[in-house]
């Protein structure tokens, strides 16, 4: 059987090496394009309200400090915060429609009276009448109640304001899991980029290595000048690399800085590395019914189907009759010393018999707004099983990524020791060495680039099941 001689069998392997870690090349001078979904075009998760002093020191940063800023200063959390007292506002309107009026009210009055303006003239009278008469006045002191005894439809409102805050409730516990999303993404960029930038500097530092050689055998007689020539461009290649990843990381930590909060001009130091730890997935129906149970976004669709259904009674019920009372006592008199006590209670039956169609109106917008609540509660009840079953497939394919990186590493960096021991014995030229420098440099951004997609991929997986919050530090350490 035909075999290659040693030296062409290692060229292929290095070749072929070169090749695996072609299309993450590229990727090296620019930042990871995340994956996650946050809402809107320009979500208010990835801003925040910052602080407004800047500590003169520099301020350590780990994963869980970012996550508890986040849940303190982010954009998103905040408005959904706010939404939360107008839903608290709306259910006590409706309630106000419930609950007795009471008031009172201090009338003096004083007026005068135009008899002219009545009819009143002196040729209907056999004696003269002025034309108006007066001044006179009176004071009236009285307390004023309105009941509402029965109201289908005020009833019915209420229980629907009721929902939508138990609705915006879980909305904005939903949202605090969006803040850890979008934190933990903007922390595993940031520890991404500073790993690309010490990998960079260490790629720098091998091919000025390379360089200094090439220059010293050139003195020497024992390369020519293109080997030279090629460590140089091979050099700069290198430093424009590490421009960009320096560049890239600046960025990140800004984007993490507004993500989280903190004064603008703030100097802090990612204190964590990207971290790996295996995770064993439990059984998609055991995440799948932790998800149901505990994901806020499903719990706040299900209270909004709710009181949509509650709206639609309500509208239904503007044909329905309602019993109202209202009720006054008071002392009214020229002056209080000389002041009558009265009061008066009246009760009513309202019949509504035509309205021009209003509450027909009501019903159809009612039965709309029913029919929406329910497509959107189906919509998301398939789209909890999908984001699930997609976070498990990523997480595996995450996994095995994260493995056959570290292992392209180690054979790139073996093949890269290998090509230098045979350019310093004077076997080959430097292009085999810079072939392997850039099957190195493609093998590191490829790891990098693994550890940040299975993080993310574990932190997508606690959001799709409803525990980012409380599970994403255990998921990031293996646990379950």
């Amino acid at each position: 059987m035909f075999r290659l001689p040693t030296g062409l069998r290692y060229l292929s392997i290095l070749a072929l090496l070169t090749l695996l870690a072609a299309p993450g090349a590229g990727a090296q001078t620019s930042a990871p394009t995340p994956s996650i979904s946050l809402p809107g075009s320009q979500s208010p998760f990835t801003g925040s309200e910052p602080e407004q002093k800047v500590t003169p020191e520099v301020l350590p940063l780990d994963f869980a400090g970012a996550i508890e800023r986040g849940l303190r200063h982010n954009l998103g959390l905040l408005i959904s915060g706010d939404q939360t007292i107008a839903a608290r506002g709306e259910k006590w309107k409706q309630l106000s429609e419930l609950l007795p009026d009471f008031s009172a009210r201090v009338t003096e009055d004083v007026q005068t009276q135009s008899l002219t303006a009545l009819g009143l003239k002196s040729n209907v009278f056999p004696f003269p009448v002025p034309r108006v008469i007066g001044p006179f006045n009176y004071i009236d002191l009285r307390a004023n109640l309105t009941q509402s005894l029965f109201s289908f439809k005020n009833i019915e409102n209420e229980r629907a304001a009721g929902e939508s805050l138990k609705s915006a409730q879980f909305t904005y516990k939903d949202a605090r899991e969006l803040v850890v999303l979008a934190v933990g993404n903007a922390y595993l960029q940031a520890i991404s980029g500073a790993a690309r930038v010490e990998t960079s500097e260490a790629q720098v530092t091998n091919a000025q290595a390379l360089y200094d050689k090439a220059i010293d055998q050139q003195k020497a007689g024992l390369s020519p000048a293109i080997d030279t020539l090629r460590s140089q461009v091979e050099l700069q290649t290198r430093q424009q690399q590490l421009i960009s990843a320096r560049n890239d990381f600046a960025k990140q930590k800004l984007s993490l800085a507004r993500v989280i909060g903190l004064a603008p001009g703030q100097e802090f130091v990612l204190t964590e590395k990207a971290p790996y730890q295996s995770l064993t997935p439990q059984p998609l129906d055991v995440y799948l019914q932790r998800a149901y149970s505990a994901r806020s976004d499903y719990q706040a669709a299900q209270a909004q189907l709710r009181a949509a259904e509650f709206s639609r009674r309500a509208a239904t019920a503007g044909h329905y009759p309602t019993l109202d009372v209202n009720a006054n006592y008071g002392d009214i008199g020229v002056t209080p010393a000389q002041s009558n006590g009265t009061w008066q209670v009246a009760g009513s039956l309202n019949i509504p018999i035509f309205a021009g169609g209003k509450t027909h109106s009501d019903v159809l917008n009612a039965e709309a707004q029913l029919r929406q609540a329910r497509s959107q509660l189906g919509d998301l009840r398939g789209r909890i099983d999908y984001e699930v079953r997609a976070s498990l497939l990523d997480l595996n394919a995450a996994a095995e990524q994260v493995e056959v990186a570290r292992s392209s590493v180690e054979l790139a960096e073996e093949a890269l020791t290998q090509s230098r021991d045979r350019f310093a014995a004077g076997v080959t030229d430097n292009l085999e060495v810079v072939q392997a420098q850039e099957a190195v440099a493609s093998a590191h951004e490829s790891y990098i680039q693994s550890l940040y997609t299975h993080n993310l991929a574990k932190i997508e997986l606690a959001r799709a099941i409803g525990d980012a919050e409380e599970g994403v530090k255990r998921f990031l350490k293996g646990d379950r």
